[in-house]
This record gives structure tokens, sequence and C-alpha cells, in this order.
């Protein structure tokens, strides 16, 4: 079922995309697989878009479907008790030159029910933006989201510029994207990077020491 819900998602198929979902969930299916299929949906659509295959309606549309299937999954995730909450704070955006959300709602969304304050600072973000926020709200984590190639060299001047700002010591920087490699989180100076919405969820227990 996960290869249909893919495949249902790239189509453009919302109605199938959600009838699949709901059969899935009564199935007592895993909440991250479907997460999961969402994603890599989501990263065929955006390569789509990069070869000018799909265009801006598609990635709308794309996004819209997401935002349903996510609506109709958030009731099954596990509430996080009053303890969990909290767990460190992260200022979350896609960098400057692309205007990919998807990927990046979907990590913010396995953040916060994991219990981790989320700041999203939206898409197509500034450096700057990211340097003020980080000095507004000193968070424990910032998150880069990116997918078209050339936005790796604004990963790396954010990180830089950061640095710049005296905050490089006290934040740990995670970058995702579809494309992001661990040779680009080399290349950006990061310190961490996941392939999908649950590396990034470990990657920041473990920084903030959640067993």
């Amino acid at each position: 079922m996960s290869n249909s819900l893919v495949n249902a998602i790239v189509e453009m198929k919302d109605g199938e995309a959600l009838k699949l979902v709901e059969e899935m969930l009564a199935k007592g299916a895993d909440v991250n697989e479907i997460l999961s299929s969402c994603q890599e949906a989501m990263g065929i659509v955006g390569q789509r878009f990069e070869k000018q295959v799909y265009f801006l309606p598609e990635l709308i549309m794309g996004g819209e479907i997401l935002k349903s299937i996510t609506r109709m999954v958030k009731p099954k995730m596990q509430e996080v008790s009053a303890e969990d909450k909290n767990r460190g704070k992260i200022v979350f955006g896609t960098v400057a030159g692309d205007i990919h959300d998807i990927g990046k709602d979907i990590v913010i969304f396995m953040l916060e029910v994991n219990g981790f304050e989320v700041i999203d600072l939206g898409v197509d973000v500034p450096i700057e933006k990211f340097v003020e926020k980080i000095k507004e709200v000193n968070p424990d984590i910032v998150g880069l989201s990116g997918f078209l190639t050339i936005t790796f060299d604004t990963m790396k001047e954010t990180v830089a510029a950061i640095a710049g700002a005296g905050y490089r010591d006290k934040v740990k920087i995670m970058v995702g994207g579809g494309t992001v490699t661990e040779d680009i989180k080399d290349y950006a100076g990061a310190d961490g990077y996941g392939e999908n919405a649950m590396d990034a969820v470990i990657l920041a227990q473990k920084w903030m020491g959640v067993e």
C-alpha cells in the first residue's frame, strides 16, 4: 500500500491518496510509515519541479494533499506527556532561494509531536532572518531545509553567518532535503543531517540527551 500511496500523491490523485491513508489507518499501519511515504512522494514531486516537468500548481496541490493526510494521521500520533514537552527549542526554515515546504512541514510536525518547540520561519528565508531569530529566541537547534541543489551554497553561507554572529558554538545545526547528503552536510559545515523526518527527530533527541 505504501507504494500505491506514493504513486497516488505523485500523480496528484488526491481522492485516491486519502482513501489509501484511511485504509492504512484502519488496518493499524504505522503512522511513521505513512509519513515516510508522503516524504518520498514529495521528493519525487520536487524532482519533477526542478526538471520543469511539474510547476507551481503541482507543488501547491501536493502540499494540500499532504496537509489533508497530516490532519488524518495526527489523532493517531501518541500524545506527548506533560513531562516530555519542551524537550528543546528549534528554529527551522527553508533557506533562501527555495520555496519547498513539504519536507520541512513533515519534519516540523514530527518534531512537535515528539515534544520539541519549533519556530517555523517558512520558506525562502534570508540568511539574516535565521541570525536574527537565533538572537531573539536562543534555540538549542537550527534546522536548514532545502531541496534545490542551488541552495547548498546558501546553507553554507547561513552556517557561516551564524558563526560570524557568534552563535555557532551555542546551537546544533541540522540540514535536510531531498538532495541533501552527508557530503552536503560537511560542505555546509552543519552538525548533522537526516534523510527523513524520523532521522531529524532522532538527531534532535540525541543532541538534547533524550532517551
